[in-house]
């Protein structure tokens, strides 16, 4: 439990410099807050990877800036990704007009992993939820909250992707 208060009290006392950081360099305070919380799970989940060969707060700096440069670096391959696959397509599955397609790609590039990556399956490929469970190996009703949450997501960024 000690651990766990040390944890806490390095969160509470940094999270807002990670934060600023983040920010800084993305530009984007939602994928900033994103970043907070990648930086300090990552450090509860395996503290010892702050070896104490430099102060916190280098460390900290450097794991943010690592982990926001992961981050574009993903957002640019899953929209050339996506991309090419929507303007290589000759078949489109979902029905979508080409403002939606437009609309789905720019919203891909900045939705979180999980729900990218479910809302291709449903709105590029036109899967069902039974389709998408067998892909991701989940049950159809976990299916069924992802597409929530996607639909959730894209109102929250006055967005409808699909």
């Amino acid at each position: 439990m000690a651990n766990d208060d040390a944890i806490s009290t390095i969160y509470r006392r940094h999270a807002p410099t990670v934060f600023r950081r983040a920010q800084q360099i993305l530009g984007n305070r939602a994928d900033a807050h994103e970043v907070v919380q990648d930086v300090f799970l990552s450090l509860f989940e395996n503290p010892t990877q702050f070896a104490g060969l430099s102060a916190l707060t280098t460390f900290l700096y450097a794991m943010t800036t690592h982990t926001c440069l992961n981050r574009l670096r993903n957002q640019k391959n899953r929209a050339r990704l996506l991309a090419e696959h929507l303007d290589g397509a000759e078949e489109n599955p979902a029905g979508l007009t080409a403002e939606q397609r437009v609309i789905l790609q720019r919203a891909l590039a900045t939705m979180p992993d999980e729900l990218a990556q479910v809302a291709v399956y449903r709105c590029v490929d036109g899967l069902s939820h039974e389709e998408i469970a067998r892909i991701l190996s989940c049950s159809r009703r976990h299916v069924g909250n992802l597409l929530e949450r996607v639909t959730e997501w894209g109102k929250s960024q006055e967005t409808m992707p699909c």
